[in-house]
Formats: structure tokens, sequence, C-alpha cells
């Protein structure tokens, strides 16, 4: 009996000291956006929904590509209401996230921001898109 719970016990320190420690994780810094071209880097998620309030056809769907193209998470596209009607474009803060607010702004060509807090809609940010907002000249995918 004691030849066998020194074997128990031997095998347990023996696997024991051949575990690999943990891999260290590096700290979790954000890096800086790109404030030049507009863009979110991936440790910064900005939800976005995009209503067309443009009333032309397909822009919101453009929008939404150029959005998710420099790194916003777009999860919503849809036509605004009839009664909303836009010739600019506003991006609604509904975080109270300014900063992010910005990025997105710039990432459209430059919009108007306002802060209109909503707790109960699930996004970061509301698009406007109004009818002079016009899509990059470079193709970003058909």
């Amino acid at each position: 009996m004691l030849v066998a719970v020194a074997v128990t016990f031997g095998g347990w320190v023996w696997r024991s000291r051949r575990t690999p420690p943990a891999p260290e994780t590096p700290s979790a810094v954000p890096a800086p956006a790109d404030a030049e071209a507009g863009t979110t880097t991936p440790s910064t998620r900005v939800i976005i929904e995009v209503l067309n309030a443009s009333g032309i056809r397909g822009l919101g769907r453009r929008a939404t590509a150029v959005l998710r193209e420099r790194g916003f998470d777009v999860v919503y596209t849809a036509n605004a209401p009839d009664t909303t009607r836009r010739d600019s474009t506003l991006v609604l803060d509904r975080a109270g996230r300014p900063e992010d607010a910005a990025r997105v702004a710039r990432a459209l060509g430059g919009a108007r921001v306002e802060a209109r807090p909503d707790s109960s809609r699930y996004v970061h940010m509301t698009v406007l898109l109004g009818g002079a907002w016009r899509p990059p000249a470079n193709a970003l995918y058909p």
C-alpha cells in the first residue's frame, strides 16, 4: 500500500513539473486610431446603424460598405422614415462617445455630429445619411 501511495504521489509531482507555465498576456493598451482616414482600431468597437435619409436608392448600403471598410461595426442599415429626409449627413452620438462620433463623421468625409443619448438603443451611433453624401471615388467592392 505504501508503494502505491508513493507511485501515485510521484506521478503527480512528475506531471505538475511537466506542465508549461501559462503564457503571459500582453497588456491591453488600445492602439491609436488613424485620424486621417477616420478608421478605428480592432480594440475599439463602434456599433453603428445607418439610416438612408436621402431618398436615393442604395446610398445607405454604400455608406455601410465604406464604414465597414474603415473598421466600424455597422449592424443595421435601413431607410429612414419619409419624414426625416435630409440633404446633409448627421451622426447622432447615442452613447456619449464624442471622439468616436467625430471619427465616424471623418470616415464619411465630413458630417455634423450631435449628442443624442438614447440608452434604449443597442448602438453607439446613428448615421442619418443625407442626399449630399457621395461615396469615395475608389471602388470598394461590387
